[in-house]
């Protein structure tokens, strides 16, 4: 999944490494360290405010092909210039034909709730010069754009295309330009033409004072952290958020036409560690407090050149292993450091070692790097599954700077043990009605006892 947003929303932590394409009357901002204070985009700020980041779990920090222009795994949403949120302000009800003359208006942002095929309740929204909207719309990488109903141009949640389960215009963020900058999410976002049409598909109704809500045909579903997401992280409740920001219990499957429960105890105001799904990505918010206490680029290549420092050595070649550079990704390295997952020894590679599996042939030789058959460890003769150790690249999934002791079952991805005891907690929605832990760097699902081992690297002989 990729995301896509408006281009003031886009400019990336320096640590990144990034340059995106900037409105040429502006200059770019330089880049540095990304423990630094960001430098102004915008001629006459003294200081750029950053309201958060918003993570695409499964990317490693960047896309297969590079983070370019408004694609990008990573979102940074900053103060604009000018305000342009928008609330809720007069309420029309209009019979059906009428829709389409009430909706020609593209200055004005509007709702249209389809209750039946001849009545329509429409809500114009008004300016709001206290708070900043950013949209998140998604796109698969090989289709740029998922077709609604209504075409490209418009957020149709009655008629979603039946190649992808999420809509274009996913979600709204508001987030408000003054002090804490409060971020709240809806369900939703509005089209080319500033329109939200629900169409009588889509679950909707009226609330107890006479207003409308609604949700989206697959759902926007938020979990807060039950904790601090960093000093005590613990999963929440997964909820659904409706296109008014009110929130909800589950459905019981994903695109059900009956709502959940009013949770009244509980808001849309998006805190450190929040996630967003959106039926086919999920997401997670970082507040620039959490973020500081979190591994920038630069820290992570020092901890990977302080792994190979210590000449870890295969205990059974007595090869020295090294960990690839952070940009060398998907590439397999003569050097690099393989792992038995039900043990957490460390060795190099070698193609000896496998072990038939249940209603399989043996899977010795063939030279291929591939761990497609259970190995034996030669040092504890436990059999499993034998991988690639990858180090975490996305410092924002991180949960501490802790050294990189421990791997994601069965994916083989390095990072702090902090991290993969957190990640390993939280449950992740799949399809419409399933949940399952997942390595957040790569977004395969956890196998074995616990979801992640213990490395265990032998040091030089000498």
């Amino acid at each position: 999944m990729v995301l896509e947003g408006s281009s003031e929303a886009l400019y990336p932590p320096p640590s990144l490494e990034l340059r995106p394409s900037c409105n040429k009357s502006q200059p770019s901002p330089p880049l540095g360290s990304g423990s630094q204070p960001h430098d102004s985009f915008y001629q006459g700020d003294k200081e750029q405010v950053k309201y958060g980041e918003l993570i695409v779990l499964g990317y490693n920090g960047s896309l297969a092909n590079g983070d370019k222009g408004r694609r990008r795994s990573r979102l940074a949403l900053y103060k604009r210039p000018k305000a342009n949120g928008v609330k809720p302000d007069i309420i029309h009800n209009i019979s059906t034909p009428l829709v389409s003359k009430a909706l020609s208006n593209k200055s004005q942002h509007s709702i249209s709730y389809t209750l039946s095929r001849s009545h329509s309740v429409i809500v114009e929204y008004t300016h709001d010069p206290t708070t900043d909207m950013f949209q998140v719309r998604t796109a698969k990488p090989e289709r740029p754009w998922v077709e609604t109903e209504g075409g490209q141009g418009a957020a149709g949640e009655g008629g979603q295309s039946a190649q992808s389960t999420i809509s274009r215009y996913a979600c709204r963020i508001i987030c408000e330009r003054s002090p804490p900058y409060t971020t709240r999410i809806y369900a939703a976002g509005f089209d080319s033409s500033n329109n939200i049409f629900l169409g009588e598909r889509a679950a909707k109704w009226r609330t107890s004072d006479g207003l409308m809500d609604g949700l989206t045909t697959n759902g926007v579903l938020v979990m807060h952290p039950a904790g601090e997401f960093v000093a005590e992280p613990a999963p929440g409740v997964w909820r659904e958020i409706s296109v008014c920001g009110n929130v909800y219990a589950l459905r019981e499957t994903r695109s059900a036409q009956q709502r959940g429960k009013l949770v009244e105890n509980e808001s849309n105001t998006l805190q450190d560690g929040s996630l967003i799904d959106l039926c086919g990505a999920t997401l997670l918010w970082r507040t620039p407090a959490g973020l500081r206490r979190t591994p920038t680029l630069k820290q992570l290549e020092s901890l990977r050149q302080e792994l190979n420092a210590a000449r870890p050595q295969c205990p059974v070649g007595f090869n020295t292993l090294a960990f690839p550079s952070l940009a060398q990704r998907e590439i397999v390295d003569k050097k690099q450091p393989w792992v038995y997952m039900n043990c957490g020894h460390v060795h190099g590679y070698h193609n000896w070692g496998f072990r038939k599996e249940k209603g399989g042939g043996a899977g010795g030789g063939g030279g291929s790097l591939a761990a497609t058959s259970e190995r034996e460890c030669p040092m504890c003769r436990r059999v499993g599954p034998y991988v690639p150790l990858w180090l975490g690249c996305e410092g924002g999934l991180y949960l501490d700077a802790g050294p990189p002791t421990h791997a994601f079952c069965p994916c083989g991805h390095v990072c702090s043990e902090k991290t993969v005891q957190g990640w390993s907690q939280i449950p992740l929605p799949h399809g419409t009605h399933a949940f399952h832990a997942a390595c957040p760097f790569c977004g395969t699902w956890l196998t074995g006892e616990q979801g992640y081992v213990k490395l265990i690297f032998q040091g030089p002989l000498d």
